[in-house]
């Protein structure tokens, strides 16, 4: 458990003296974590031997030991803890934030790095793809599904311990696509040195980071984290459009075969549909 979690649940059972601590340290993390325990005492209106019962209340091993977790909680950032309730009129557009990081990212990924994995990929017999948390997983299952319309034959993981198996059972020549907004998944890396080790070609879509150092061929991206935190992150965005470029390079370079799969799919779903628009395919 957290620092500041613990700090609320027990807060009501604490002395009404170590309540006073509990109260002022949550007033602002980022104060209390770095103040000395005397000035942790004179802001809290207690004593002393007040503040170290009540780190000992909180498990901790000492003040230094509070102070720490203190810290790290603080780094989080205070729009994270704030009590202050955010209102309409407060929330950012949508559409404002993806332009902003699509405009953010323009440019970033060449085209000569983008037909550099591409060529690995119309080379391989065998596309894997890594990702892990709520946007990576999401990403991960969309670069299959976009792959094997162009007759690509293509397999996605989000689970670390599949992640690793896999990578472990690659052929030399199989290509894996791994996805981190992060570029710091010990997941995902873990598993790309892995598949490297055995022979597979690495393509990351990353910040430059700890994954594109792994990478044979490395899709750069650019992530900025809002100081509003209820929207979702609009760096998702910024992956969907590296996944398209590699995707659509793939199927130019590709397209005899992408146009007879394309075509067939799209045969199949009008007639599913009953419908003779132009309906997104695969939709």
């Amino acid at each position: 458990m957290d620092i500041v979690t613990r700090i609320k649940a027990r807060l009501m059972y604490l002395r009404p003296s170590e309540q006073k601590v509990g109260r002022y340290i949550l007033s602002d993390l980022s104060i209390a974590s770095q103040a000395s325990i005397s000035e942790l005492a004179e802001k809290s209106e207690v004593s002393v031997a007040c503040i170290t019962r009540f780190a000992k209340e909180l498990d901790c091993k000492d003040v230094r030991d509070l102070k720490m977790k203190l810290a790290q909680s603080a780094a989080v950032g205070a729009r994270f803890t704030s009590e202050d309730l955010v209102e309409q009129k407060d929330r950012p557009p949508i559409y404002q934030a993806i332009h902003d990081i699509l405009a953010l990212n323009e440019g970033l990924i060449s085209d000569a790095i983008v037909q550099a994995a591409s060529q690995l990929v119309v080379r391989t017999n065998h596309v894997i793809i890594f990702g892990v948390g709520g946007g990576s997983t999401v990403m991960a299952e969309e670069c299959h599904y976009r792959l094997f319309r162009l007759g690509i034959k293509s397999n996605a993981y989000s689970d670390p311990m599949l992640m690793r198996m896999t990578a472990a059972s690659v052929d030399k020549g199989d290509v894996v696509i791994c996805l981190s907004l992060s570029g710091v998944s010990p997941d995902v890396n873990d598993a790309a040195s892995i598949a490297k080790e055995y022979g597979a070609h690495v393509i990351s879509i990353c910040p430059n980071n700890k994954l594109a150092e792994i990478a044979n061929v490395h899709l750069p991206i650019k992530t900025n984290e809002a100081e509003y935190i209820f929207n979702p992150s609009a760096s998702r965005y910024v992956m969907m459009a590296a996944i398209d470029m590699l995707v659509s390079d793939l199927a130019i370079t590709n397209q005899r075969r992408s146009r007879e799969k394309l075509r067939r799919i799209k045969i199949h779903l009008d007639e599913h549909r009953d419908d003779d628009l132009r309906s997104p395919l695969g939709d």
